[in-house]
């Protein structure tokens, strides 16, 4: 008998929020997502492992991605709610 598992992880896009970078310190529209990692069994997604939130700059030269929390991302994006 084969048991075929692991974990898959899915990021979507929440929209641009006006906020300055961490990394590069440039001004300007960072891409909020949501990364949700989920265990799946037989490649079907069961259960939510873990949610993190993410900052994406898309300044040419940092591209950075800057790891913050949940309540941080719903104060930033209020559609969140």
């Amino acid at each position: 008998m084969f048991l075929i598992f692991g974990f898959r992880t899915k990021a979507t896009a929440l929209g641009w929020v006006p906020e300055t970078c961490r990394v590069c310190g440039q001004s300007g529209s960072l891409l909020l997502t949501r990364e949700v990692t989920k265990f799946s069994l037989f490649f079907i997604p069961l259960i939510p492992i873990r949610t993190k939130h993410v900052l994406r700059c898309q300044n040419a030269f940092c591209h950075a991605d800057t790891k913050i929390s949940g309540d941080e991302a719903r104060r930033l994006q209020p559609s969140l709610r």
